[in-house]
């Protein structure tokens, strides 16, 4: 028996493990499979080039509780270690440079610790941090002197012993006595949940325990002459061994794909509208599928929903900084052994292969949408609506993908027909441009309520964007500037003829200025001058008496600071909304209340449009509601 002293002149590094190596101890399991698998594919690759010509054998890698013992076990057949083995990589290589570690950790914030920790090998040491005590059983592969199997033994403090044992079978035991504090990691339902999460696409069988199963007796009947079942128990394989990323996509179907993602998101019932595999060998490695789901409107929800593996192993579902943040919308799978973590599997270390496999994802991710455009686009056009927030993120927020996204992005009118860039310049630019040959994009961000102003365009011949998307605000403003001499303006902001103004020559008024002056007070009367505005305006006869409209600027800012618009926008979504009430002096109604002699019939007349003005744009609430209705019914 040996025994001996961990290379550790300081009290004891274990408390720092415990506390610092990762934030949840959950991870210990992981990092125990991972390493089982990878003696088991070392070994089968030692098989294929024939430097081990035994039978490999069953390799399942077996976790096993035992309640009474108080101990979990991870048992596998892979390479096995011998004694000098054991001192090397557990002993020595492990606690390398232990006192410059512990030096170092102590110094620094913890971002800095999360980094140092991945220069050391503590992975195995991880056991620790649930365990009072680890003992290791393993044999070598190997034949010839110094294969006896050998126990490692450790209770969390420097001191250890390493002995001769019996071990019939190749391979490693890790047998870790769980302490008081983590007695949940005794219950079958918590390993089974570990596993799932971690383990569920290595590339090693991994058993725990038994499930019961009904299997069907060929050719025998029960007593009411149905088919004979009976229970048997089989073993409970916990990980798919071939996931969908590793295999060609030329022999995979659209159904393989589907199944795929409900075996990702079960409690996700609606299917993704289509799918990136990704297959990178180099200048790294990367492979994967990204699925496109239907985009809801809260677009924090959709988040978290990429897992990231490397080499099968499931480090994390959270990869910002390693896809542009637009593409956390999609849903699915990426695995790169390129992507540089820390021994804990939870930090990015910052990295250029990092922003390589960033932007190469982010050039698949485009080529697969206007390969969609150009095969197909009435599909492309059915999918727009749900993939409509996706691509303006991106667009808003990656110069790289706004270049990309010109040639598939695309406008929808309120007709329902859809527009790339190009073909809705050319739609509109002999109808649109104003007369400082400004190109004006209509638009309007509610159908309904917005009814009046949409129609009003269209009898003029102009037509309408619907843009009622969640970032439609933001990407309004993106693409104003990009867009040669081009404005954008809700079809609400002003009058019709304001807003493309074709000439200088004004509209002749009915009204005088004297006229204007007499009736101003009398509608303001009518409204809240704290929000309102009123303004005369020279418009058509069959224009309506009054028109509600809200200046751009302000309500685009306001839209902006709603959505998170950040930095100038931020505070502006608490002030309040400001409104101009316009006034139309070619109409026969203001001319007619203009010429009213009785203040009182005056101020009815002025107070029911304007009211008909806020009605249609759903402004008129409460106790002025009530005294319209109760008016509109005096006067019929």
């Amino acid at each position: 028996m040996q025994k001996g002293k961990i290379n550790v002149q300081t009290e004891n590094i274990f408390p720092i493990i415990k506390k610092f190596l990762y934030s949840d101890h959950d991870i210990f399991l992981r990092e125990l499979v991972s390493n089982a698998v990878d003696a088991t594919q070392k070994l089968k690759t030692l098989a294929n080039t024939g430097h081990f010509k035994d039978d490999l054998g069953d390799l399942t890698i077996h976790i096993e509780v035992d309640k009474k013992k108080g101990t979990l076990t991870v048992r596998d057949r892979g390479l096995g270690m011998n004694a000098e083995e054991v001192d090397k990589y557990i002993n020595q290589i492990a606690f390398s440079s232990a006192e410059e570690f512990v030096k170092k950790f102590k110094t620094k914030t913890e971002a800095e610790q999360n980094a140092i920790i991945g220069h050391f090998g503590l992975g195995f040491y991880s056991s620790f941090m649930v365990s009072d005590k680890v003992d290791v059983i393993t044999k070598t592969y190997k034949k010839g002197g110094q294969t006896k199997p050998v126990k490692w033994s450790c209770d969390g403090s420097p001191d250890y012993t390493l002995e001769d044992t019996v071990k019939k079978d190749r391979g490693t035991e890790i047998i870790l006595h769980i302490s008081k504090d983590e007695k949940e990691f005794l219950e079958d339902y918590k390993i089974r949940e570990l596993l799932k999460k971690y383990c569920r696409f290595l590339p090693v069988p991994i058993q725990f325990g038994f499930k019961k199963e009904q299997v069907k007796v060929e050719g025998e009947k029960d007593k009411d002459g149905n088919d004979k079942y009976v229970e048997v128990e089989k073993p409970d394989i916990i990980n798919n061994t071939t996931p969908l990323w590793k295999q060609k996509p030329a022999d995979l179907t659209d159904e393989d794909y589907k199944n795929f993602y409900r075996e990702l998101y079960p409690m996700n019932f609606e299917e993704p509208l289509f799918h990136i595999h990704l297959n990178v060998d180099y200048p790294f490695n990367l492979t994967g599928i990204l699925y496109f789901p239907k985009v809801k409107k809260n677009l924090e929800v959709q988040r978290d929903k990429i897992q990231l593996y490397s080499n099968q192993v499931f480090v994390t579902d959270s990869v910002e900084g390693i896809v542009p943040d637009f593409l956390t919308l999609l849903h699915g799978v990426l695995d790169s052994p390129d992507i540089p973590l820390n021994v804990s599997r939870s930090y990015l270390q910052s990295d250029r292969r990092v922003k390589q496999i960033s932007n190469h994802i982010m050039k698949k991710v485009a080529d697969k949408l206007e390969e969609l455009f150009k095969e197909n686009r009435e599909e492309f056009e059915k999918k727009w609506d749900d993939i409509k927030v996706f691509i303006e993120y991106g667009m808003i927020s990656e110069e790289k993908f706004f270049d990309r996204g010109n040639k598939f992005c695309l406008f929808k009118n309120v007709e329902n027909k859809y527009f790339t860039f190009e073909e809705y310049k050319d739609k509109i630019k002999d109808i649109q441009t104003d007369k400082d040959k400004k190109l004006v994009y209509l638009y309007t961000s509610d159908k309904d309520d917005q009814h009046s102003y949409i129609e009003n365009a269209r009898e003029r011949g102009y037509d309408v964007l619907l843009m009622d998307g969640v970032l439609d605000s933001h990407f309004i403003n993106s693409v104003e500037p990009k867009f040669e001499n081009t404005t954008f303006a809700r079809v609400d902001s002003d009058t019709i003829d304001k807003l493309i103004k074709k000439d200088d020559t004004e509209t002749p008024s009915k009204l005088d200025d004297k006229e204007k002056d007499a009736i101003k007070p009398v509608f303001e009367k009518s409204i809240d001058k704290s929000n309102f505005t009123v303004i005369f305006d020279n418009l058509s006869e069959s224009d309506l008496p009054v028109m509600i409209t809200q200046p751009e600027f302000m309500r685009r800012m306001k839209d902006m600071s709603a959505v998170g618009g950040g930095g100038g926008y931020m505070g502006l979504g608490t002030l309040p909304d400001s409104y101009n009430l316009v006034i139309n002096t070619n109409h026969d109604l203001i001319y007619k209340i203009a010429k009213e002699e009785d203040e009182a019939s005056r101020e009815k007349m002025a107070r029911q449009i304007t009211d008909l003005a806020l009605l249609s744009q759903n402004l008129l609430k409460g106790e002025d509601l009530t005294k319209f209705i109760k008016r509109s019914v005096e006067i019929l």
